[in-house]
């Protein structure tokens, strides 16, 4: 019976749209015989419903980024949730796009920053030209001579 609320529950949550039916109750079982305490692996299951492991995994990744696997196992069994949730692809594109935008955000203020320094290196650095020689005659030298050597 809970391997039944959760797979309409992941109807309801889009998540059967473009999937076949054997991972979303893979998922189902697997959360289901936890819920209630019996100690079955994922090899278990995939045995039973004949998919692969990395199915299954993404099935139960999907179901745990709806709001129906933050309840507790009391409240699932009593409480309905009417809300729906995107289905997963459709999230998984909004995710992507965020992504894009930030890492273009962050890519143009690199640029501002690198602009920054460079310009600041480029005031910073000597004028182009021969570096002034050190003579007899020039101060700094002159300076240099007249201080005492540090023992």
């Amino acid at each position: 019976v809970t391997a039944l609320r959760l797979v309409q529950r992941m109807k309801r949550d889009w998540m059967h749209t473009g999937r076949r039916p054997s991972g979303l109750c893979g998922a189902a079982l697997l959360v289901a015989a936890r819920m209630h305490k019996f100690r079955r692996t994922v090899k278990d299951v995939i045995g039973v419903v004949k998919v692969c492991q990395a199915t299954l995994r993404k099935r139960l990744v999907e179901f745990e980024d709806t709001p129906t696997s933050q309840l507790t196992i009391d409240e699932f069994m009593k409480v309905d949730l009417e809300q729906e949730c995107d289905p997963p692809s459709f999230t998984a594109a909004q995710h992507k796009t965020k992504m894009q935008q930030l890492e273009r955000e962050l890519t143009k203020k690199l640029n501002e920053v690198q602009g920054q320094t460079r310009v600041a290196r480029q005031k910073s650095a000597r004028p182009p030209g021969p570096r002034p020689r050190l003579t007899r005659e020039s101060p700094s030298l002159r300076r240099a001579q007249l201080l005492p050597r540090p023992d």
